[in-house]
């Protein structure tokens, strides 16, 4: 999802002397996508909100994928961020966001490119102060970029803090807790390595066009030392696994990965007859470790 509002009758100007975001989407016909999965926030009010959940910004350097207009974007310089590197694959979009590189010398720095594809090691090689990952996701790849996120190496990671909007769903499923439906593998992966908590929710009006559901921005404080501190990816393989047939009892789930589970999970003290949504967190981790020990290992 891409951002932007602000302002509201046609030449009037914001706070940052820029135009109003109204007019800068009419200006160069930033007609929403829905393929590029683009809603925008059209209230500086709001995304500086949001940007204040980044604090501190001074000297941060903040990644922002989906700018679009620059509704956050000039948000986040307004709210103090060192350096804004902005992450954009529509092209139409680049004219918009170098207008307010021109207002804000030397402190935004625009990429037009796939941020799936995104080497973000080598995008930071000069960041200054911590860095931060804030955005107002696209939709369409907003999991697979957390994911990715989630899973860099080494750890620690690169990023110190992450200010992301989901689809309301998506958040839940995030902070979920063991026992509800939306606990699953997104749950587990996000609560071993960081320390996620919704800060807001939005509803539909909030975007143009709005979207059919309601939206949540995540905070997320990286774990220095997730625990138990097993393999990533072979977390990713036993949730896979046991929330792949979550309503099958472990020691028929985990047959993908081993003949005998029953033997890895007396290991772990885990009972055969638990599903994959009442086990906690750490139950996950440990379940993985003991399954790295035994010779198992991730693709």
């Amino acid at each position: 999802m891409s951002t932007g509002r602000g302002g509201s009758e046609a030449g009037s100007r914001t706070d940052d002397g820029l135009p109003a975001l109204r007019d800068v989407i009419r200006a160069h016909d930033l007609v929403a996508k829905k393929s590029l999965g683009q809603n925008f926030i059209l209230d500086l009010n709001l995304t500086r909100r949001i940007a204040r959940l980044a604090a501190p910004l001074q000297p941060a350097t903040v990644i922002e994928v989906g700018p679009g207009p620059g509704g956050l974007t000039r948000a986040l310089l307004m709210e103090g961020a060192g350096r804004v590197v902005a992450i954009e694959r529509d092209a139409r979009c680049l004219a918009a966001l170098s207008e307010i590189t021109a207002s804000y010398p030397g402190r935004l720095s625009v990429h037009e490119a796939d941020a799936l594809s995104v080497n973000y090691s080598s995008l930071i090689r000069d960041a200054t102060g911590d860095v931060v990952v804030a955005a107002n996701l696209p939709y369409n790849i907003a999991t697979l970029l957390l994911i990715g996120w989630l899973e860099t190496e080494p750890w620690p990671p690169w990023w110190h803090r992450m200010v992301l909007m989901f689809q309301k769903e998506v958040a839940e499923r995030i902070v979920a807790e063991p026992g509800s439906k939306a606990y699953g593998r997104l749950a587990v992966i996000s609560q071993w390595r960081a320390k996620p908590r919704i800060a807001i929710t939005l509803p539909p009006a909030a975007f143009t066009p709005p979207p059919k559901v309601s939206s949540a921005v995540v905070v997320f404080e990286p774990k220095e030392n997730p625990h138990p501190p097993c393999s990533v990816k072979m977390l990713g393989r036993v949730t896979q696994a046991a929330f792949g047939q979550r309503r099958k009892m472990l020691r028929q789930s985990l047959k993908s990965l081993t003949p005998l589970p029953e033997l890895l999970l007396r290991e772990a003290g885990i009972a055969g007859d638990r599903r994959a949504e009442q086990l906690t967190v750490e139950e996950f981790a440990r379940l993985a470790l003991i399954f790295e020990r035994s010779g198992q290992s991730p693709d």
